[in-house]
């Protein structure tokens, strides 16, 4: 009788998704670089007024205004290290409504990627509608990387600051 770690897991057909993978704190996680449009040095920011402490800002980048969020500082209430690592990292935001806007994210350690399956992402059983865009997890040798759901990152309260509706600029 074989022991099931003897087997070899079946072959899957194509060579899977690409991803980008970035830390917060010492967790490590993904984002599907279909999602991201570039990936840029830090650069300072304006501050927008009256937004949460996780929004770190706005910049102007070829002739667009983008907010951007501190992912670190959203998900573990602590701001990004300012590493040659930590990058500016531009993605497609796409709240549901129609639109394909451009989101910056502070990301720590940017400077890998993997190649997987998105099916090789499991559910963690957990259920936590304040941090929707926390997505499921991947077990390697290294332990877990969790995937990030750019789509739900911001509440609505906060994707009206920074996405009005009406065509306003970004309040600063």
């Amino acid at each position: 009788m074989s022991d099931s770690s003897d087997r070899v897991a079946p072959q899957r057909p194509g060579k899977g998704t690409l991803y980008l993978l970035f830390r917060l704190k010492a967790e490590r996680f993904a984002l599907d670089v279909h999602e991201v449009i570039e990936v840029l040095h830090h650069r300072p920011l304006k501050p927008i007024a009256q937004a949460p402490a996780w929004v770190a800002g706005v910049f102007a980048h070829r002739g667009v205004l983008i907010p951007v969020i501190d992912l670190a500082q959203l998900t573990f209430a602590t701001p990004s290290l300012q590493r040659t690592s930590t990058r500016l990292v531009r993605v497609h935001y796409r709240p549901g409504d129609g639109r394909d806007l451009q989101l910056g994210l502070i990301l720590e350690q940017a400077s890998e990627t993997l190649r997987c399956h998105a099916d090789d992402f499991q559910p963690y059983g957990l259920d936590n509608p304040e941090a929707a865009y926390l997505g499921p997890v991947r077990q390697d040798e290294r332990g877990l990387v969790q995937r990030i759901q750019i789509a739900d990152l911001l509440p609505e309260a906060v994707r009206q600051l920074l996405f009005p509706l009406d065509g306003r600029e970004v309040p600063a």
